[in-house]
């Protein structure tokens, strides 16, 4: 009766062959939280910075407010819009992206 023999050689290459569909598909789900995990901290930023850019342009329209010339007034009031509008395209181009 012949007995098979067992190479230890090839045993032990079997069983430290990587299983590259199993790796491949670990790495695929670490980059999809790693994605999520940067879309949401984008957001959370933009959220702070849109806090306090409103916090800043609101104390200006407040200065200009106190302000007793009528140029100054309107002066500080345009730039506090201007300032306002580009935010609002900035941050919108944004949160487009992080989707």
């Amino acid at each position: 009766m012949a007995t098979s023999k067992s190479n230890p050689a090839a045993d032990a290459a079997a069983a430290f062959t990587p299983d590259l569909e199993a790796a491949s598909a670990r790495v695929r789900e670490l980059n999809e939280k790693m994605i999520e995990a940067a879309k949401k901290s984008g957001n959370l930023s933009l959220d702070a910075y849109e806090k306090t850019l409103k916090g800043l342009v609101d104390f200006e329209e407040k200065a200009a407010g106190a302000s007793q010339i009528d140029f100054v007034n309107a002066l500080a009031t345009a730039y506090a819009s201007f300032v306002t509008e580009v935010s609002n395209a900035f941050t919108t181009a944004a949160r487009d992206a992080l989707k």
